[in-house]
């Protein structure tokens, strides 16, 4: 591992790239943040597909592209005159200062468990000068909705409400989904759109009291799928037919067949 005045220099060298991409390269000169941020929220899911992974190359690879585009916003802002990489790596400092009493504060030192910090976590937070205004306030509109909700369900959790036993959460999706049998009765568009939200809140907030990731455990079943329909695929074609020459009936057979085989 490398010494803090190694992290440092590496750092300063990003930084002195990055004034020279932005004086000589046409392309970088070009960028403004709306460019960017496209690629960024690329580079996040690159970085979280590498730790998903387990590879510790790639997640080492996507972490130094993650912050050439921190820096590269930072300089960009410096241009405009309105702030550098200073000043955001001083806000991060400072919020994480203050967020964090019980090592930087009056309470350093003092016992404190994991889940008595996670449990006041949003408490802390709300007391922050130039902090959200409300719990919910800095969830961004643009964030997948998968992620919004699971966000909005810990934030809520952190300020007490919660479901006081995690299996009373199973009943409500049980409630949830009889509510989308009778919308789809009913058969209005907007009323079976709500009630579906509603069940697929729910169960991602089962997901979250059960300790698990629901952006995963939906990416597993995603992998299962393409693995079984590659499969159907694949053996439809190697007989001379084509998917929609099939019956759902022999579909479904060959379906079984890669199920039986732990695709």
């Amino acid at each position: 591992m490398h010494t803090r005045e190694e992290k440092l220099s590496a750092f300063g060298e990003l930084l002195d790239i990055m004034d020279r991409l932005r004086e000589e390269c046409p392309w970088n000169a070009a960028q403004t943040m709306e460019t960017i941020r496209p690629m960024t929220e690329e580079e996040v899911y690159e970085l979280s597909d590498a730790i998903i992974k387990g590879n510790s190359d790639e997640t080492c690879k996507e972490i130094g592209d993650l912050l050439y585009h921190m820096v590269f916003y930072a300089r960009i802002a410096e241009e405009a005159g309105k702030f550098d990489i200073a000043d955001s790596l001083r806000k991060i400092c400072d919020k994480m200062v203050f967020r964090h009493p019980h090592v930087f504060g009056d309470k350093a030192g003092q016992p404190t468990s994991a889940k008595e910090i996670a449990d006041t976590w949003e408490l802390v937070k709300a007391k922050e000068k130039g902090g959200n205004k409300t719990v919910l306030g800095g969830i961004p509109d643009s964030m997948p909705a998968l992620l919004k909700a699971l966000s909005m369900q810990e934030k809520a959790r952190g300020c007490g409400f919660d479901w006081e036993q995690k299996e009373q959460v199973l009943d409500k999706v049980h409630e949830e989904l009889d509510e989308v049998c009778e919308a789809a009765r009913e058969g209005e568009r907007d009323h079976i759109e709500e009630e579906f939200g509603d069940l697929m809140f729910s169960v991602i907030n089962a997901c979250r009291l059960y300790g698990i990731d629901p952006e995963v455990a939906l990416g597993r079943t995603c992998s299962k799928f393409r693995r079984r329909f590659t499969y159907l695929e694949s053996k439809t074609l190697k007989a001379g037919r084509k998917l929609t020459d099939m019956t759902l009936a022999e579909m479904d057979a060959i379906w079984d067949e890669a199920k039986a085989q732990g695709l």
